[in-house]
């Protein structure tokens, strides 16, 4: 059975190897799962997945495998684990939920007419209030109503199941989605540098060890600076028309890098940058910062990363007066690559689907400025990005 789970997640594309196999065969003969298919679950995601990018692929593969196996036990006329099924029911019970049971005869009750439909029915049944099945009031299947229901299979519709199957919780962890604040994190802390400078506040427990040690034992305390983030990231952001869409992924995105990176300036440009840019959106046109004073402000240590669909007219990136907003004296193309020739790694984040860059002129002339290194803003794109900024 082993064998033929881990084929299934090698299909669904999750890096297991034989050497995570055998761990989790060893962790199951020291029984530290047994008879319970969520501990199975967890064990085997534990000794087996070693990137939470492959959790939602893991829940699908895992999902697709066992489905068949509890289908063939439920339905088989006496292979019904009654005692592990009722054990596993008792745990996601409510007192209110327990009571309510208990008023219709007991989970025992329940189990035993769950079994007998099961004997009886030969067939899929939808809607009604007895088989199971679909759409109807029956206390078993999916998609109906009943007030204390097994719901077997699909989607709940009314969250009053007793027990919820193939639950998916880490949806939103697959490479291939658009991201949330916190895979945004996880995949930023790829771009830490640490170090340590300022006064020496933290213990330094090695060194202190080791200096009580050459000291006879004589406790020798030994203190060095706190350890930071000491990554350096330039934020350029494109706000406004086309990006509207956007706001609350590129939120998502700025929230995540405030928290994880200490030195981090933005700035705020509209469709390209010219000669001005800004720090606050509703003071765009009478307080603004000289685009040029922002390229001699900062190093070239530091890290550069434009956020933005890159879709414009494409006055405004190859016309001088060609800007929707002001009449910019030089191109947006200049702006763009005085900024590449300051700082070394750049990129530019783009939000709108990989697949639509082909269609926009800009995109694809932006694109081949920063020599191909524009990614979609998934979380696999994100992890490509942040790899080559690390370099």
């Amino acid at each position: 059975m082993l064998i033929d789970f881990f084929t299934t997640l090698r299909k669904a594309a999750i890096p297991v190897t034989l050497q995570e196999l055998l761990v989790l065969i060893e962790a199951l003969q020291s029984h530290l799962a047994f008879g319970d298919l969520n501990d199975f679950y967890t064990l085997a995601r534990v000794c087996l997945i070693k990137d939470e990018k492959y959790f939602d692929r893991y829940d699908q593969a895992f999902s697709s495998y066992f489905k068949g196996i509890e289908q063939h036990a439920l339905f088989a006329n006496d292979q019904i684990p009654e005692d592990w099924l009722k054990a596993e029911f008792l745990k996601h019970l409510s007192e209110e939920e327990k009571a309510q049971i208990e008023a219709l005869g007991g989970i025992d009750k329940l189990m035993k007419t769950l079994q007998e439909r099961l004997n009886e029915q030969t067939d899929r049944h939808a809607g009604g209030n007895k088989w199971v099945g679909t759409g109807g009031t029956s206390p078993f299947g999916h998609s109906g109503y009943n007030p204390e229901g097994i719901r077997i299979g699909g989607q709940s519709s009314h969250k009053r199941a007793v027990k919820v199957w193939e639950k998916r919780q880490f949806k939103n962890l697959d490479d291939q989605v658009e991201l949330g604040t916190r895979n945004m994190k996880v995949a930023l802390r790829k771009l830490r540098q640490f170090a340590r400078t300022g006064s020496a506040q933290e213990l330094d427990l090695q060194d202190t060890i080791k200096s009580t040690a050459d000291n006879a034992g004589l406790l020798d305390i030994k203190m060095i600076p706190e350890r930071h983030n000491a990554a350096k990231v330039l934020l350029f952001l494109d706000i406004g028309g086309s990006m509207d869409p956007y706001i609350h992924l590129c939120e998502q995105l700025f929230s995540a890098a405030r928290t994880e990176f200490k030195h981090l300036e933005y700035f705020y440009f509209h469709n390209c940058i010219y000669e001005k840019l800004w720090k606050d959106n509703q003071r765009r046109f009478s307080e603004t910062l000289s685009t040029l004073d922002v390229i001699n402000s900062y190093g070239s240590d530091y890290k550069v990363i434009f956020i933005g669909d890159a879709a414009m007219s494409p006055y405004e990136l190859f016309s001088r007066y060609g800007s929707v907003e002001h009449m910019n004296e030089e191109i947006g193309e200049v702006w763009l690559q005085r900024v590449l020739d300051m700082w070394e790694k750049a990129i530019w984040l783009n939000p709108t689907p990989e697949s639509y860059w082909q269609y926009t002129n800009t995109t694809q002339a932006i694109r081949k400025q920063f020599d191909g290194h524009m990614y979609p803003l998934t979380l696999a794109g994100l992890n490509e990005a942040i790899s080559y900024l690390s370099k």
